[in-house]
């Protein structure tokens, strides 16, 4: 039997207007009925009126022996407001004392949106009632996936052995992050995104195309003859506070310098027009690559930047081996591998654009451009060059923690 959606929800749409709670759900129940076998399925689609709202219209209908007086008595409306109040409602520091119990021992995929938590949802909600809260493991387990966590099983993501200090930097990060954010001052997560060949070649993912008739690609990758070809190196700035991106899609090596440019560009283009009485930036990055914590040029470049603009430049970065933690990574990077799934990179214009057009369905927006310049590799920094930088390490951990004041 064909189902026409569309036809369920015009007349449940032209009806809705008369119907109370219970008449509701004995139209969704007669249209379910007349369907036949997943009819509660296809009508709760169609009419938004719960699965379970739908099963007990159709108990209704089938009780044939309840008479016609007694079915006003048993309607089941409700006065305005009437129902009981839900326990967050009734209990305001419910919601803020789970997440402080939950948010301590998060550890997530980073590549997935959502947070997740091995605490069992019964053992938490003991510990709420411990607190003096009455609350039950169902409403333990609602309430989190209300707040975007899910509970997920063990995944190998860890990138090599765990620095002792690890969880501490991690909360040391987070303490600074929040409290720039509160401020209203900009807080910036940067990395390189792995680096693409520009080129008909074979790009990871599948997308929609007829039927046997896959877009061609080609077999090696090892050969690129075109000048204007080759590997691209997309650096990217996500802003935490705005949910925007910036990428920096270069030509050349990806040195310390091409990742401070990166980052001049975006506040250029993007920063300085949001942030306009901002004073300091705060930049989370990962511990190697060209924004390393022991490079020297990444130091060098970023006082040249902080001297430019007069902004106190700190960083924090992120322990080795938990570079997948970087806000970048789940944040922007996943999504621009969404979008570009299955689609050869052929030119930089298509690059630029696939980038650019990447969106999520939390507002994300990404605006990306190409940097030709050339940035050799090898450039060192000497000793009386460092002297001279204004660089003030945090008590905790400076080789992680450090910031770069303006000279002038």
């Amino acid at each position: 039997m064909v189902v026409n959606h569309e036809d369920i929800q015009q007349r449940f749409r032209s009806l809705s207007v008369f119907l109370d709670e219970r008449m509701r759900r004995l139209v969704a129940a007669a249209e379910s009925e007349a369907i036949g076998y997943g009819g509660v399925s296809v009508v709760a689609r169609a009419t938004g009126v719960s699965r379970r709202a739908i099963s007990a219209g159709v108990k209704e209908l089938r009780q044939q022996e309840v008479s016609r007086e007694a079915r006003p008595a048993q309607s089941g409306i409700r006065r305005k407001g009437a129902g009981r109040k839900r326990t967050v409602d009734k209990d305001r520091t419910l919601l803020e004392d789970l997440d402080r119990l939950v948010y301590p021992t998060t550890r997530g995929d980073p590549e997935s949106p959502l947070r997740w938590t091995c605490k069992s949802v019964r053992k938490l909600a003991e510990e709420l009632q411990h607190q003096g809260h009455a609350v039950s493991y169902q409403t333990v387990a609602e309430l989190l996936h209300e707040m975007d966590y899910s509970l997920q099983a063990n995944q190998k993501t860890l990138e090599g052995s765990q620095h002792a200090d690890r969880d501490q930097q991690f909360e040391y990060i987070n303490r600074k992050a929040q409290r720039y954010l509160k401020q209203g001052q900009p807080v910036i997560s940067v990395d390189t995104k792995k680096k693409e060949l520009v080129g008909d070649f074979k790009n990871a993912g599948r997308e929609w195309q007829p039927q046997d008739q896959p877009e061609k690609v080609r077999v090696h990758d090892f050969e690129i003859r075109q000048p204007d070809k080759g590997k691209v190196a997309p650096y990217g700035v996500y802003d935490l506070g705005r949910n925007v991106g910036w990428v920096s899609v270069g030509v050349d090596h990806d040195t310390a310098a091409f990742a401070v440019e990166s980052i001049r560009r975006w506040w250029r283009w993007m920063g300085r027009r949001t942030y306009r009485k901002a004073k300091r930036l705060l930049i989370t990055a990962d511990s190697g690559g060209s924004n390393g914590a022991r490079v020297r040029l990444w130091k060098w470049e970023l006082q040249q930047l902080a001297d430019e603009t007069g902004l106190e430049i700190s960083v924090g970065h992120f322990p080795p081996g938990t570079s997948k933690w970087n806000k970048i990574e789940h944040r922007l990077f996943s999504f621009i591998s969404q979008n570009w799934r299955g689609k050869p990179l052929v030119s930089h214009e298509v690059i630029i654009n696939l980038i650019a057009a990447t969106t999520t369905t939390t507002g994300l927006s990404v605006k990306s451009k190409l940097d030709p310049n050339a940035y050799p590799a090898g450039v060192k920094v000497s000793d009386q060059q460092m002297a001279e930088l204004q660089l003030r390490r945090d008590k905790f951990h400076g080789d992680w923690n450090y910031s770069l004041v303006p000279r002038s």
